[in-house]
């Protein structure tokens, strides 16, 4: 069977081949009825257009790079998904990959989309392995730092401040009268959203006079089993903290789970932080507190930016934009054990 080419689809259609190739590419600038009648003819003919062929003629492929830690739960899908709905109205197509929390892997991931000539680049976090940051120095290719926010980060951002993240949510156990807290974290070697949240809520705590005993600082990666199997660990025994501050929600619902099977009541005997505002947080029993990144906010403004980008063929433009945060009071925090109990 012959592939069809664009001369078989113009001869379809009865138009020149650079009248398809103009719908191709600039569909607004063709009468509609013509447009529509080029259009018949692609979907009968099955035509493809060869889009590497064109990148190699220097003219774009149409398509954005997204590179992100993780699809295997929750945390970036809400801004995968926006970030994907804004450029597709703009005519990109998103090519999506995952490093699974690996920056050697990440380094890989990128060269091979720079490879199929992806128009422009967007990376979650400004943590990066010094080979990616030397391979997307020599690229004339937009790229876009999300998720995070510094007000003197090294690439182009749109996101949010996770110092702040940590900060509000440490503060806020503080106001309820916690002192008896532990932390939950991920690694943080490479992840700097991590890391960020836990030097500032250690500093919060430490400035409250708090004290964070190491048998309470457990290590724990992004997801629910893990996390639950870890606080089971932290809470059976009778010296348990009296709060909880989680580095993200999924590891949140962990702990929680863990409280439930212990027959620990929360928020009565347990209080319980987040940071993320995931989908299911809030339908959650008790319904979680947390600290809300707008992720859907993050997607659409990280998707505009970068489609000016590539629409102004500036990638040198050097762009860091914040995103607020909010601190997300539900049932899942209350007042310490202590205060209760002297009220």
């Amino acid at each position: 069977m012959i592939k069809p080419d664009i001369v078989f689809v113009a001869n379809l259609a009865g138009v020149s081949p650079a009248t398809v190739s103009r719908v191709m590419n600039h569909p607004e600038l063709v009468h509609p009825e013509t447009r529509r009648k080029v259009e018949l003819a692609v979907e009968k003919s099955g035509y493809i257009r060869n889009r590497a062929a064109q990148a190699m003629h220097g003219r774009r492929s149409a398509t954005i790079g997204l590179v992100v830690p993780t699809v295997a739960n929750t945390i970036f899908a809400e801004v995968v998904q926006s970030f994907n709905d804004t450029v597709s109205k703009e005519g990109f197509t998103l090519l999506l990959a995952s490093h699974g929390y690996d920056l050697d892997m990440e380094y890989r991931l990128i060269r091979k989309l720079l490879e199929h000539r992806v128009d422009a680049l967007a990376v979650v976090g400004l943590d990066h392995s010094p080979g990616t940051f030397r391979l997307i120095s020599g690229q004339r290719v937009p790229l876009l730092a999300i998720w995070n926010y510094l007000p003197d980060s090294p690439l182009p951002c749109v996101g949010v401040d996770n110092c702040e993240a940590g900060r509000l949510a440490a503060e806020h156990l503080v106001a309820l009268g916690h002192r008896r807290i532990g932390m939950v974290f991920p690694a943080t070697s490479n992840n700097d959203r991590a890391r960020d949240r836990k030097k500032a809520a250690t500093a919060a705590f430490i400035a409250a006079g708090i004290e964070l005993p190491q048998r309470w600082q457990i290590t724990s990666p992004y997801s629910i089993a893990q996390a639950k199997a870890a606080c089971l660990e932290l809470l059976e025994g009778k010296d348990r903290p009296s709060a909880l501050l989680c580095a993200n929600d999924v590891i949140a619902q962990g702990a929680i789970y863990a409280a439930a099977r212990l027959g620990i009541a929360v928020p009565g005997s347990l209080s319980v932080i987040g940071i993320g505002d995931f989908a299911g947080s809030a339908q959650m029993e008790p319904a979680l507190t947390t600290v809300r990144i707008p992720a859907q906010r993050i997607g659409t403004a990280a998707g505009e930016e970068i489609v000016a980008a590539v629409s102004r063929c500036d990638p040198d433009r050097m762009i860091r934009r914040r995103v607020e945060l909010e601190l997300i009071m539900r049932t899942s925090t209350g007042l310490a054990p202590e205060l209760i109990a002297a009220g």
